[in-house]
């Protein structure tokens, strides 16, 4: 079913477009003392066409703005590979106590045990639900904490004298995966599948030039790689290690843990499986899970126990080093904290197994109506194609339509070894009613594409703003507004 658009919608000008000379927006009292200006040279010069506004012009800009905007907050966030799963309130108050909010990097580290003893905790129950020995929170987002993983697998084969230049990486990995091991001076090496990665495949290719492979799983196909621990035996053999992208933990959390199938080193996502904000560039948190054999590579500091208070360790000869100025983007920490804490073991496991549910379930109402590439049983989420839309329509005609429909698309042409993905992550916040709802309009829009094949091109058609022409868009983008610009370019 529709949603149904209502209500005031105002067509918002720039601020540059709505200022008038001589407006202002504050009031200041009379300096009690002499004025003194600095020296010319440290003066700027006035902005030319800077705006002039109101209090409440620039009140109303912004808030207008604010209501524009699409946020798990307001409405179910399909994207697939990202969990955009509700973030609940509760952490947003713990992330806001004073003694943590307020907290400065550099407060001596006798004044900031509760924050260092949080961190000390937040290490272990993420240890807890992975399996590894240790976690570091230092890397402030997934590609970093990726980063940092295979920086310490590339010193531990330096500590061993080993000079291997390669990494092993299959077509069903993250996007990131390659660029992380190219970062680090390897060489990568593709592997294609057939969906899943064969341990036939892997030894194809694992030889004395190997220095790691490079999964992800659950992939980005949404299935289990079944083989998993027989191939990090077979690297193991072989002299490698095993990374792990842990970004889609969602679909296990509480069920398998990876440190106890052998990888060695693996980030997380507290953005998304620890249900922190995510979206808008950041801020994010990229932790890593690290097995025996890497540990003295971890980056320093580490958080330690010294008898009843908690200190920062850098006494690591062979730690890798920081790979963030400071330690991790703390707010966030407290936030995956206070999720984990309130949720618990069987709460997680919960949420694991609603996910698998909700995504499973799209999957059965869509199937058939949307072509399924895979017949192996998806995880967390579930990726349809193109292939069976009728007259020609695409995925990205199915993703502009669901904008009149009121729903954000879920993520498209990704991964790239589906021709037309639509990537869909329910996630385990979701209703079976909001479920339906967004199902129903999906199946409404395979039978539009059926008999009435327009409506998918010409979408979206309610938004402030129609399709743009995107090809346009990326060759001649309009970066700086310019006063005039359109009589300029005419």
């Amino acid at each position: 079913m529709m949603n149904q658009a209502r209500g005031l919608v105002l067509d918002e000008l720039l601020l540059f477009e709505r200022s008038r000379p001589g407006r202002i927006g504050y009031s200041l009292p009379e300096a009690e003392v002499p004025e003194v200006l600095p020296d010319a040279e440290l003066l700027r010069e006035e902005i030319d066409g800077f705006p002039e506004l109101s209090e409440v012009d620039v009140i109303r800009h912004y808030t207008r703005l604010s209501t524009w905007n699409y946020g798990v907050d307001t409405g179910f966030y399909p994207l697939g590979s990202c969990t955009m799963k509700y973030n609940p309130k509760i952490n947003e108050v713990a992330a806001r106590l004073e003694g943590f909010a307020a907290v400065h990097p550099r407060t001596p580290e006798p004044l900031v045990q509760g924050a260092l003893e949080l961190m000390y905790l937040l290490e272990r129950d993420l240890a807890e639900v992975s399996g590894f020995p240790a976690v570091c929170l230092q890397p402030a987002a997934g590609a970093q904490g990726e980063f940092a993983g295979m920086l310490m697998i590339r010193a531990w084969h330096q500590a061993r004298g080993s000079r291997r230049h390669k990494v092993i990486i299959p077509d069903t990995a993250h996007g990131t995966n390659p660029a992380t091991a190219a970062l680090c001076g390897y060489e990568v090496v593709p592997v294609a599948t057939d969906g899943l990665l064969s341990l036939e495949a892997v030894a194809a290719v694992m030889d004395e030039d190997v220095a790691a492979l490079m999964i992800t799983n659950p992939n980005t196909l949404g299935l289990f790689e079944g083989q998993i621990r027989e191939i990090c035996e077979l690297v193991h053999q072989r002299g490698g290690l095993v990374y792990c992208d842990g970004a889609n933990l969602n679909a296990l959390m509480g069920i398998s843990r990876p440190g106890d199938v052998g990888i060695d080193v693996m980030h997380f996502n507290l953005h998304k499986t620890f249900s922190t904000p995510h979206g808008g560039g950041g801020p994010g948190a990229g932790p890593v899970g690290v097995g025996e054999r890497l540990l003295p590579f971890m980056p320093t500091p580490v958080v330690v126990k010294k008898d009843d208070s908690f200190a920062l360790d850098t006494d690591r000869p062979q730690s890798i080093g920081r790979v963030k100025g400071f330690y991790g983007h703390f707010g966030i920490l407290v936030r995956a904290f206070a999720y984990i804490r309130s949720m618990g073991g069987e709460g997680l496991k919960r949420a694991t197994e609603l996910a698998v549910l909700n995504a499973n379930y799209v999957r059965a109402r869509l199937e058939g109506s949307y072509h399924l590439p895979h017949q192996q049983r998806s995880l967390h989420e579930v990726i349809f194609s193109e292939a069976g839309l009728a007259n020609g329509c695409r995925t990205l005609d199915v993703a502009k339509r669901l904008i009149d429909y009121g729903y954000h698309p879920p993520t498209i042409y990704f991964p790239l070894v589906v021709q037309g993905a639509l990537m869909i992550e329910p996630t385990e916040t979701e209703s079976k009613q909001a479920l339906d709802d967004f199902c129903d309009a999906l199946l409404a829009i395979a039978e539009e594409a059926r008999e009435t094949p327009e409506k998918l091109r010409d979408a979206p058609v309610r938004p402030r703003r129609r399709r743009l022409d995107e090809v346009q868009a990326a060759r001649s983008p309009k970066l700086r507004w310019l006063p005039d610009q359109d009589a300029a370019e005419e």
